[in-house]
């Protein structure tokens, strides 16, 4: 089987779910460029808690976290199997890093289906979701992430899901196709980061811009997971999109091949 190729995503707005725009859409185009994955290992922002653990039940439920969208969101299904065989694996290539294996508190959040509805929308390859720490510091997930690597030659697509760029407070509603100054300038900071040197993340924190760029690093660590693996496998990153939206929000996404 040939090395499955793994994605960070800027997710945004649930409302992605349901729109066609220039980020769906290479969501969508890369999707359908895949070999069929055997099973899906997503990092997203949403699962931010203070322990490692991964998803292991056989149905994962599908998670609504989030509060002020049309009931047509609020009523999305993304009914996918899960796989306690996966997670079982993931907690073994990792070790001796503990990871929990969690069969009834979580399942998948919007951070995850919003992005997969449109790479596989028949919702047909199985899916388990890893949590991110809040208590662990970068390094320990740039870590995490290059542990991960072995899972790509199982046919295992890992895919991260948060936004380099994650400003809530400073959403500009009617700009919805540029960002800030300062966000725009970190975005390339961080391009600039993943595509020559990923294994150096941590320097994007010493950036003038990264206080207002990342005020909370939920979002911004499912990055830390590919740009660990990368700097691991000295893999080629390259861009699937990019661009800010809203003022403070980044689109980016990137690919590990």
């Amino acid at each position: 089987m040939t090395r499955t190729p793994a994605l960070f995503v800027g997710h945004g707005s649930p409302m992605n779910t349901l729109e066609d725009n220039r980020f769906t859409r290479s969501w969508r185009e890369f999707g359908q460029s895949l070999e069929r994955p055997r099973a899906i290992l997503a990092i997203s922002a949403h699962w931010y808690i203070n322990a490692t653990a991964v998803t292991s039940m056989s149905r994962p439920r599908v998670i609504h976290d989030f509060y002020g969208f049309p009931q047509e969101l609020a009523e999305f299904d993304y009914p996918v199997e899960g796989s306690p065989e996966v997670a079982r694996r993931v907690a073994e290539v990792v070790d001796p890093v503990w990871v929990g294996l969690d069969d009834e508190t979580w399942g998948i959040d919007h951070g995850t289906w919003s992005v997969l509805a449109h790479m596989f929308p028949d919702a047909d390859v199985p899916v388990v979701q890893l949590a991110i720490d809040a208590s662990k510091p970068l390094d320990y997930h740039l870590d995490l992430g290059a542990r991960l690597s072995s899972l790509r030659d199982e046919g295992v697509l890992i895919l991260g899901s948060g936004n380099v760029v994650h400003n809530l407070r400073a959403i500009a509603w009617r700009s919805p196709d540029q960002g800030f100054d300062w966000a725009e300038r970190f975005d390339r900071d961080a391009h600039s980061v993943m595509t020559s040197h990923p294994d150096q993340l941590g320097e994007l924190v010493a950036s003038d811009d990264f206080r207002l760029a990342v005020p909370t690093p939920d979002h911004f660590l499912p990055l830390a997971y590919l740009a660990g693996l990368a700097a691991h496998d000295s893999s080629t990153v390259t861009t699937l999109v990019e661009g800010c939206t809203m003022g403070s929000l980044s689109m980016s996404a990137y690919v590990v091949s």
